[in-house]
């Protein structure tokens, strides 16, 4: 059954006569079509939340120690706002064109470049995102499980290969959930990993009171004794704004910790009923929260090291609370919530290589299968064989993260949108595309610098 999509009042007409029936009408190249009952709101809440927070969280108080708490807050609201305006951009060219894939977004504005373009930077942008993931965990996750199980110990357990582990996780885990064909059924997951955030807010707001300033000049962590630069008085005085070669690191951290939008419309293609305005309550919830929760931790991560906060907010608490059961327990969380992201980051990946390669041929196991296979060998080889991966990945983030997050969005909506070019949106989207390129060159410039000056 089908039936031409003329308006939203047609959309939620069509809902309403067959809500007994559970199912729900799904926007798809124009025509409304009769699906399964999908995901509810709280799950589509979970899934997006979980896109959202990863690993970045941990970079926000670095952010704010180089902007200053008044800098980082205005560019932390200037950040969500343009990404809350870029998916609103997104999901009024789904409700105008009936189209519920980027990719196909991309081709019908840019005819077929369009659409392997979009699906090239996405590929990219993911497989680069869960080869760091995965890097991460493969270089953390042995040290935060021998610190819980055996604090001290010098011994060689299987789990303190970092390759072993990887393979073993990738397997058992990764692997199982990245074959779900339906993105909905990761909520459950995205939930436990959204609780795991929830507590590493918690842990750094708790521990402000922790950790005396100014900082002691000689620590004993559990790799040995480390020393920090001199610590006084006067550097316990927060900072509320702040300009150093180190500030334009800022809007590419917060940008890519706001990046979403290669899984927003696959959230709202399961979406129960989907309609633009419910997909939009989401995304406005999900930015709130997203943004309350980057605030919290920023702000007290910072006011717990001021300038001597690391880059990686967790390894000042190794430093200064080695055997605190309460750091090394959320130090396993967050990498365990970073582990819970993968399969999410993995689907957007996987449906732009079979729509590339296959276009739009009906659903497969065999496809579906192999492409999955195909993606995380490639993440895994990627995590287990480079040295330096954060690196690489941070050239690829800083370009196709600012195409999908700023310039895809705002091109495209002036190439689909019929209407005047003086109009909010239109001009909207102008200035976002502006935003995006001036954005991408900047971090492009500071990453090429920076490694300029270390060679």
């Amino acid at each position: 059954m089908s039936i031409k999509r003329n308006s939203a009042a047609d959309l939620q007409s069509v809902s309403g006569d067959i809500e007994g029936n559970e199912t729900t009408p799904l926007l798809t190249n124009g025509t409304v079509q009769i699906k399964a009952k999908g995901a509810s709101f709280a799950i589509s809440v979970f899934n997006l939340m979980n896109a959202i927070m990863g690993s970045g969280i941990l970079g926000l108080a670095y952010a704010m120690a180089n902007t200053g708490i008044v800098g980082f807050s205005l560019l932390l609201v200037l950040v969500s706002s343009l990404a809350a305006y870029s998916i609103h951009l997104l999901l009024k060219l789904c409700d105008q064109t009936g189209i519920n894939s980027y990719e196909d977004l991309g081709e019908r504005a840019l005819q077929k470049p369009g659409k392997v373009l979009v699906g090239i930077a996405i590929i990219i942008q993911n497989i680069g995102a869960m080869s760091s993931y995965l890097f991460i965990l493969k270089s953390e996750l042995p040290a935060a499980i021998d610190s819980l199980l055996s604090p001290g110990s010098t011994g060689h357990a299987w789990y303190e290969d970092g390759r072993l582990l990887l393979i073993i996780i990738t397997l058992c885990i990764v692997l199982p959930l990245s074959m779900s064909p339906k993105i909905g059924f990761l909520g459950y997951t995205s939930g436990v990993a959204l609780f795991f955030m929830l507590y590493f807010v918690i842990v750094v707001v708790v521990k402000k009171w922790s950790i005396a300033c100014p900082l002691p000049h000689n620590v004993t962590t559990l790799s040995g004794p480390f020393q920090i630069s001199n610590s006084s008085d006067s550097e316990c005085t927060p900072k509320l704004f702040v300009i150093s070669s180190k500030s334009g690191f800022a809007i590419p951290t917060m940008a890519f910790s706001f990046l979403c939008h290669t899984t927003i419309l696959p959230i709202y293609c399961e979406l129960d009923r989907p309609t633009k305005a419910k997909m939009q309550n989401i995304t406005n919830v999900v930015i709130s929260l997203s943004f309350l929760l980057y605030l919290i931790s920023a702000l007290f991560g910072y006011l717990t090291f001021y300038a001597h906060v690391d880059s990686e907010l967790l390894l000042g608490y190794d430093r200064y609370l080695p055997k605190d059961i309460m750091v090394m327990v959320v130090r396993l969380t967050i990498l365990l919530s970073v582990l819970l992201t993968v399969p999410l980051i993995h689907f957007p990946a996987r449906k732009a290589v079979i729509l590339i390669l296959f276009g739009g041929r009906p659903f497969s196991w065999l496809i579906h299968i192999i492409a999955t296979l195909i993606i995380l060998g490639v993440v895994l080889l990627l995590a287990l064989f480079v040295p330096d991966i954060r690196n690489v990945f941070g050239v690829v983030g800083s370009t196709t993260s600012t195409c999908l997050l700023f310039i895809f969005p705002g091109i495209f909506y002036l190439k689909i949108n019929t209407g005047p070019l003086r109009s909010f949106d239109s001009i909207g989207a102008v200035l976002l595309v502006i935003f995006g390129f001036i954005m991408g060159i900047i971090s492009f410039s500071i990453i090429v610098i920076t490694w300029a000056r270390e060679s």
